[in-house]
């Protein structure tokens, strides 16, 4: 390949057949695609025939890195992993940082796809150009903490280890992939295809230099944009709290889910927040690879019966785990996130199925007889923690939990399904979107489902009205900032869809190119010509991203997805928030919606992409698919 910054190289693992083969980098993908959550759309799309069962050997199981992960960008440490989720049938995509991304570029390798299920539980080893699909008989049914331990003791403890706990083999369907331990690629149940496959760990090792284009510039740059990262007023809470802080911050919005998102405050909050966090149970801040932020956390809790230490919490889990459960235990909390690390579980789905249950079992629509006798009131810790490890070795109810609460309420009915608080059959993150109008519209079109990442419209959250006129234009103040007014929402959430796509695509954090918004296309592109000699622009950037969002709801076409599954349970959008800054408030989802599907040049009826759409983006295969299938139209002329 003549553009640096990549290794060159994607490795193609068919685990029935036991081969290994490995194939050049296409110039022409990385030019279209970057990398990363890029070129896993545009291959996955060609890969993965409509109707599979995601758990079936049919589906096809993607990591990929991107062409800025393991250089000195502030943050690039990134690989996206993707396949059709078993939690919704749709789109699957997630996301983690550490070390293993890098290793694996280190070793030689842009991405790795997995095809095929193997006969017997199986591992993939690699050592630079020495790959081997190993026996995995003595790490299956281990921990991901066991397992890791295992691996770097057989191969050495420079490996970098990707793997998946009990609830990955036990086909949980929102397992996550652990990788360095405590890093997940958590939403999506990738951790369940993974486990279908009988894939329990990737194990890699790497020795090779990743070339640059333009060393001499390429420092320059560097330098500056170090220093631009670490001069943001942001970043001094940041390497102090992480993102516990977030618990203080989202309560003085109004915007911390609570009991099952009823409301978006919660009294105790100050319990579970990052101040207490920092002052008693912090053990040291953790960087990922080239991570000015230090966002990760290593704590401990010293007394029995939540003894132990490990990475974490992120915010997602103090709320999913904590107020979301009505839990104000941080003890608690800190030990069902150590849990859900070492079982291998997306703390977000399982935190969001157990607040389903617990409202549930309070308005005497589930019996303590169907939860094998466990008191599931909200704040009931003992019956949280215990329901983790049940859902992760899918004991008693923990076989239903396992499920999702989606696909548990349509298995138990008695109007329990009204309780579920997902999109698409995947349960909403840490995100009451009552006081946040641009959130509730991210969380109803994101292509995974439920998803406060894919879009990220975080810069209306605390008021970047500086950033925010830089990158969208005075026209659009002062609504565009107003968290609670639902105009030109549309039109930020598909900007900042774009955008992340392309943040995924060349494999870096979202802190620091959305919070704090930091870094923007410009410096994309100059990352992009000094490590990669690329030829690009602002123009061309925008439309990779664009492309690349297309393509997921392409995939979602096919099986389904229309405007109709673009949507919030009735709680967000009919019941206003009873309490708070947003008392009052719902999300005016279908004004959005307009907006959004206008701005895209989707279709306003269907929320499909036009056949001319496709065709403008260069997606003529595509295009041509959909029509094929009669799923979309030309347009009458």
């Amino acid at each position: 390949m003549r553009y640096k910054g990549y290794a060159g190289r994607i490795l193609w693992i068919d685990l029935t057949h036991e081969k290994v083969r490995v194939e050049d980098f296409p110039e022409k993908l990385a030019e279209r695609y970057l990398g990363g959550s890029g070129i896993c759309a545009r291959i996955l799309y060609d890969l993965i025939k409509p109707g599979i069962d995601p758990l079936s050997p049919e589906n096809v199981l993607m990591f990929a890195t991107g062409p800025l992960t393991g250089t000195l960008f502030p943050q690039a440490c990134r690989y996206t992993v993707a396949a059709k989720s078993p939690l919704t049938g749709i789109w699957g995509e997630s996301h983690a940082a550490g070390h293993w991304a890098p290793e694996l570029k280190f070793a030689g390798y842009d991405a790795i796809i997995f095809l095929g299920r193997a006969s017997k539980p199986v591992y993939l080893w690699i050592d630079d150009d020495e790959v081997e699909i190993k026996d995995a008989g003595e790490i299956w049914g281990r921990t991901v903490l066991e397992t890791d331990d295992i691996l770097r003791e057989e191969h050495g403890e420079d490996v970098k280890v990707a793997c998946i706990g009990p609830a990955g083999e036990n086909l949980v369907r929102y397992a996550a992939i652990m990788n360095d331990r405590y890093r997940a690629a958590a939403r999506s149940g990738m951790g369940a295809v993974m486990g279908s496959k009988n894939l329990k760990a990737i194990a890699v090792r790497g020795s090779r230099d990743i070339e640059v284009a333009d060393p001499e510039a390429y420092m320059d740059h560097v330098r500056r944009w170090h220093r631009k990262m670490l001069s943001h007023p942001f970043m001094p809470d940041r390497a102090k709290y992480g993102t516990t802080n977030l618990i203080e911050l989202m309560q003085k919005i109004g915007r911390l889910p609570t009991y099952n998102l009823r409301q978006g405050v919660f009294d105790e909050y100050y319990k579970i927040g990052g101040e207490t966090i920092y002052r008693k149970y912090l053990v040291k801040p953790v960087a990922d690879f080239a991570c000015l932020q230090r966002c990760g956390r290593y704590t401990a809790v010293y007394n029995e019966p939540y003894r132990c230490m490990g990475g974490g919490p992120e915010y997602e889990t103090l709320c999913s785990l904590g107020s979301r459960c009505g839990v104000s235990n941080i003890e608690a909390i800190l030990y069902g996130n150590w849990l859900c690390n070492n079982l291998g579980l997306d703390s977000v789905s399982a935190g969001g199925t157990i607040s389903w249950a617990m409202e549930c079992y309070e308005l005497g629509l589930i019996s303590r007889d169907e939860l094998d006798g466990l008191d599931l009131r909200f704040g009931n810790e003992e019956a949280m923690i215990e329901l983790l490890i049940k859902i992760a070795y899918r004991r008693g109810v923990g076989d239903l939990l396992a499920e999702g609460s989606w696909r548990a309420a349509k298995k138990i009915g008695r109007g329990t399904e009204r309780y579920v608080m997902h999109v698409k059959g995947q349960e909403i993150a840490s995100q009451e979107p009552r006081a946040q109008k641009s959130m509730g519209l991210a969380i109803a079109t994101a292509a995974r489902g439920a998803d406060h990442l894919y879009g990220f419209p975080v810069l209306d959250e605390v008021g970047f009205e500086k950033e925010i006129r830089e990158r969208f234009g005075e026209e659009y103040l002062p609504e565009i900032a107003d968290r609670l007014n639902p105009k030109y929402k549309g039109f930020m959430v598909k900007e900042c869809e774009d955008y992340m796509a392309v943040v995924e695509a060349v494999g870096v954090c979202k802190y620091g190119t959305q919070i704090p918004p930091v870094f923007y296309y410009q410096d994309m592109v100059d990352a992009l010509r000094v490590t990669c000699g690329m030829d690009v622009d602002v123009r061309k950037l925008k439309m990779i991203g664009e492309r690349i969002v297309n393509l997921n709801r392409a995939f979602n076409i096919r099986e389904g997805i229309s405007r109709k599954d673009d949507t919030l349970p009735e709680r967000l959008t009919k019941v206003p928030a009873p309490l708070g800054p947003a008392k009052g408030h719902v999300v005016e989802l279908d004004q959005m919606l307009d907006e959004y599907y206008r701005c895209r040049g989707w279709d306003l009826e269907t929320g499909k992409p036009t056949y001319e759409k496709l065709l403008s983006l260069g997606l003529e295969d595509v295009a041509e698919d959909l029509l094929r299938k009669g799923l979309i139209r030309k347009a009458e002329s």
